[in-house]
């Protein structure tokens, strides 16, 4: 009986090389996921990131899993004739390009100039990972992210961090998931809940991925989730 094998970039993108024959893993889907939020303010229907999140749940449920290395996920923005052009791309190759509504995308404005700060972030993985009840993993990466954003290393009354951290203890205390408070619910309003705020690099991006895998029994982020809206905000930025 042959072995189911992954579905690849190369299945279902326009690619070619060594990434068409990579296989389309949940962390690559979510890092796409999460630009995708930043830059649009929500994940486009139909585009890569939904196409990468379908084949990534075939391969997780074939338990198959490929490494793809560091392969760098971007979403830019690139205003023409009053229009602006969304290019998505996987290891340098385009895997979708589309024209947007004229509202002007919500982080990377006026041809990709503005650059994904920590509250932005944050919001993002209250898009991506809306429906996750908070749980203290969560509140410890969110509350890292306060630390770098504000300068402050204690939680700040009010704040976002402490909204987490309340959250996540209700939750513990709560049976029903359909009763606990959820990512959505905390980070809707994470860049307003901030007194100040900063643009997110790669060491921003380490500290918070070290916090929730710290407070994670299986040692490891969740898809879409904090650090992962985090390590993609990095790595747009690096980027830029």
């Amino acid at each position: 009986m042959s072995q189911e094998q992954p579905i690849k970039y190369g299945d279902v993108f326009q690619v070619s090389g060594e990434l068409a024959n990579k296989a389309i893993t949940p962390e690559d889907a979510a890092t796409m996921q999460s630009a995708e939020n930043m830059v649009l303010g929500h994940t486009h229907k139909g585009g890569p990131a939904a196409v990468m999140q379908s084949a990534a749940s075939v391969n997780r449920n074939r338990g198959l899993h490929q490494v793809t290395g560091d392969q760098q996920v971007t979403v830019s923005d690139a205003e023409v004739a009053g229009q602006h052009i969304i290019t998505e791309a996987v290891g340098g190759q385009v895997v979708g390009q589309y024209v947007h509504p004229t509202s002007a995308p919500v982080s990377l404005k006026s041809g990709g100039e503005d650059l994904v700060t920590i509250g932005e972030a944050l919001e993002a993985a209250g898009l991506s990972a809306a429906e996750k009840p908070v749980e203290q993993s969560d509140a410890a990466a969110i509350q890292a992210a306060e630390v770098r954003a504000t300068g402050r290393m204690e939680v700040m009354p009010g704040g976002v961090a402490a909204k987490a951290q309340g959250a996540a203890s209700q939750n513990a205390r709560t049976m029903c998931d359909e009763k606990k408070t959820k990512l959505g619910d905390v980070l809707t309003d994470a860049s307003s809940l901030l007194p100040e705020d900063k643009v997110v690099t790669r060491v921003d991006a380490e500290g918070v991925i070290g916090a929730e895998i710290r407070n994670q029994p299986e040692m490891a982020t969740y898809p879409g989730g904090v650090a992962a809206s985090m390590a993609a905000a990095a790595r747009l930025n690096q980027n830029k």
